[in-house]
């Protein structure tokens, strides 16, 4: 693994680095089930407010 810092032009990617940088795979799943959570209730509603038409 190489020493080098890499810089990210999204502050997302940025953020990924950082947790595989420090092996905190534990947190990095959090995040990704709280995005996912957020998709879904997106849809969600999407799809709710389509019906009521």
């Amino acid at each position: 693994m190489s020493n080098d810092v890499e810089h990210y032009a999204d502050p997302q990617d940025a953020a990924v680095a950082l947790f595989l940088t420090n092996n905190d795979g534990e947190e990095l799943t959090n995040v990704l089930v709280a995005a996912l959570e957020d998709a879904f209730r997106i849809l969600r509603d999407e799809v709710s407010g389509e019906t009521m038409h």
